[in-house]
């Protein structure tokens, strides 16, 4: 499987800026039909707490944007959604959509990152999701699950063999973001499709080092600090041959392995 990664400076709370960006940078790529095309977190507003200004719930904004996107494009298309939960407060997704347009896969980001305050706008999700992406089974994390090795020991017990980490990552920490990013493809046997934006918000500044990330925990692209987009392709079959041949998945001990 091809997958292709959008690094961008997104710009402050404002959609349709962010949304017109994603599909220039498409129309460069030109991603091959059936790729994966994966955005960063919140990739139409930028890391936002005002949940009631740049939610999704309502217009479906952006949920129709993807959907129209993944299917013009004919790709797989993973990125961030904010939407507003029944309690009121604001769910940080992940969605996943097929090459028709249809929504396959929705993850609620399970640890939200609670220093910056989103646990008080956010709900936490209480599940991982693997699916079916191609011939792969694919998980999508959001940012800071990546700090926590046993939300991707669960999901890899599931099945999953590639993971999406969508992220606003800031550069005080980006050292953090590449170490775990290849942590989580080592320890798992799979690849990581790690994606960050890049620029600035109102309070951080971003380093983007998106990274494709195979199995051996080999980075295969970094998109460096600018806006970009990076390509790589996805080999099942070397992955399977690897996990064979050193067989570590068989050893973990499931009484230890955490089912959410």
């Amino acid at each position: 499987m091809k997958v292709c990664a959008l690094q961008f400076d997104i710009v402050w709370e404002n959609k349709r800026p962010n949304h017109d960006k994603v599909r220039w940078m498409l129309d460069h790529a030109r991603p091959e039909k059936g790729s994966l095309v994966v955005l960063p977190e919140m990739f139409a507003t930028g890391f936002s707490m005002n949940v009631a200004a740049i939610h999704d719930s309502d217009t479906l904004e952006t949920h129709e944007f993807m959907s129209h996107l993944a299917a013009d494009y004919r790709v797989y298309l993973n990125g961030g959604v904010v939407v507003r939960d029944i309690s009121g407060r604001g769910r940080n997704d992940s969605v996943l959509f097929d090459p028709r347009g249809n929504e396959i896969a929705r993850y609620s980001k399970i640890q939200p990152f609670s220093i910056a305050g989103e646990t008080n706008h956010y709900v936490a999700g209480n599940d991982v999701v693997v699916t079916d992406c191609g011939e792969f089974k694919l998980e999508p994390f959001i940012c800071y699950d990546l700090r926590f090795p046993e939300l991707f020991r669960s999901a890899a017990a599931r099945g999953a063999n590639l993971f999406t980490v969508i992220a606003n990552w800031p550069v005080a920490r980006v050292d953090h973001w590449i170490t775990l990013l290849r942590a989580r493809a080592i320890e798992n046997q799979a690849f990581v499709v790690g994606v960050n934006r890049c620029g600035n918000d109102p309070e951080l500044k971003y380093p983007g080092r998106s990274m494709i990330i195979d199995p051996r925990g080999v980075v295969l692209e970094d998109a460096a600090d600018l806006e970009n987009y990076i390509f790589s392709t996805l080999d099942l079959d070397q992955l399977l041959e690897y996990r064979n041949n050193f067989p570590i998945l068989s050893d973990i001990r499931p009484d230890f392995v955490p089912r959410h």
